[in-house]
């Protein structure tokens, strides 16, 4: 593809024409998300929450005027440099509309590296940085981090929702192992229990010189858990094309899912939507086979986990999932769903999308940056269209780059998108 193709998006007004209702990402941290009252809250139209009666930008007036605190984990073997990618980005953000201020700190080690350092995967002054992040109604924009960090920083800031955005691009990738046709179309976010079930469970390992060793691992739903995420997938849904999935596996784990269906039935019909029952093994497999009959998909903490890196293969590759976890007071981490590469780490090979979309993420979720956010997706989409990828979606006639020159290339394309837009 040649210099030509810079005409395709000539500024982030046609952008938003052409690609704006299918830009790939969640919508705002709305009551439906964070469980709070309307009154005050501004809201924010994005993919999530698309077609709201009541939706604005919060991307002008009071939020775009404030300073945004981000805290930042670089985390671990590629972490770090789709981090130091991700703020690149940002940079140009920040320099594109310079009313913007981003107050960035740095946090400690995360994981593996923590563990090494403190003998756990969240220490107490990580754990500690991030509260003071959040009692400055700032955000975590984290790197991979290894071990229980990613469970222990959910418990520990009852992060009980997760959102994992599953939309291609609209930009045609060799690199898919699906045809163009049936992606199609495809919008879907994947709402994630992340308090209870299998992950936050308790677990033992014994050994008898008899019996050998056996390990055991107990967890349990409750109720109010359930109809927790049930009715913030149920608003959502409600907000966008009205189609709920639930995905259990009743036979396999039966008190549990009919504890989960029963709760799904309930709220599906109080919010008058129609509810499918889908188990897990074939969800998975109607992900791939058959995208499109899903909008919103709720799911217990474990399914969803293999529900959102299976959908990695509609994106067209891992390196390119992401998503946000949440508390019911607006607390919020953003991070890829994909770990932490050790293979690729300081080879300068990782694809930094995914992490740079969580970025983008964060802008439109925890500080209303909508404008910029659509300006971040819009610019990935014009580097690939310029025929640029990084490794793992490199194809015939395209040229292969490394993590930063991606990150450079792509805050070229946000400075030329946001500029004039302050």
């Amino acid at each position: 593809m040649g210099a030509g193709n810079e005409a395709v998006f000539p500024n982030l007004l046609i952008w938003q024409q052409m690609y704006g209702e299918q830009m790939a990402g969640a919508g705002s941290i709305r009551p439906e998300i964070v469980g709070l009252p309307v009154v005050g809250l501004a809201h924010v139209d994005s993919p999530v929450t698309r077609g709201v009666a009541g939706s604005g930008l919060r991307g002008t007036g009071e939020f775009a005027s404030q300073t945004h605190v981000i805290g930042v984990l670089p985390g671990e073997g590629s972490g770090p440099e789709v981090v130091a990618a991700a703020l690149t980005v940002l940079e140009a953000v920040a320099v594109a509309v310079p009313g913007h201020r981003f107050d960035i700190r740095l946090g400690g080690p995360i994981g593996d590296q923590a563990i090494a350092q403190t003998g756990r995967p969240l220490s107490d002054d990580v754990a500690n940085f991030c509260g003071q992040i959040f009692e400055e109604r700032g955000a975590i924009l984290a790197g991979a981090g290894g071990d229980r960090f990613v469970y222990e920083s959910r418990r520990r800031f009852r992060l009980n929702c997760k959102l994992n955005p599953l939309v291609p691009s609209a930009v045609p990738l060799a690199a898919h192992r699906m045809k163009p046709e049936a992606l199609a179309g495809v919008d879907i976010l994947v709402v994630r229990e992340n308090m209870g079930g299998i992950y936050q469970g308790t677990w033992s390992e014994f050994q008898s010189a008899t019996k050998g060793a056996w390990a055991e691992q107990t967890f349990l739903y409750t109720e109010p858990q359930i109809q927790q995420i049930v009715h913030k997938a149920a608003a959502l849904a409600r907000d966008r094309r009205g189609l709920l999935t639930v995905v259990t596996k009743p036979n396999g784990v039966p008190t549990i899912s009919n504890l989960w269906l029963r709760c799904a039935r309930e709220i599906a019909t109080a919010y008058q939507i129609p509810l499918r029952e889908l188990e897990i093994d074939y969800a998975a497999f109607a992900l791939i086979q058959d995208p499109r009959q899903f909008d919103v998909i709720v799911t217990p903490n474990l399914f969803g986990d293999i529900l959102s890196d299976v959908g990695g293969v509609l994106l067209g590759s891992r390196g390119l999932c992401y998503g946000g976890s949440f508390s019911d007071t607006g607390v919020a981490i953003y991070q890829t769903n994909h770990g932490a590469a050790h293979d690729l780490a300081g080879t300068d090979r990782a694809n930094p999308v995914g992490q740079i979309y969580s970025l983008a993420m964060m802008l439109r979720e925890s500080f209303g940056l909508t404008r910029e956010a659509i300006g971040i997706h819009a610019a990935v989409d014009q580097v690939w269209h310029k025929g640029v990828r990084t490794d793992d979606l490199a194809e015939p006639g395209c040229q292969s780059v490394g993590t930063q020159e991606m990150a450079r290339l792509i805050a070229e394309a946000v400075r030329t998108n946001l500029a004039g837009c302050s």
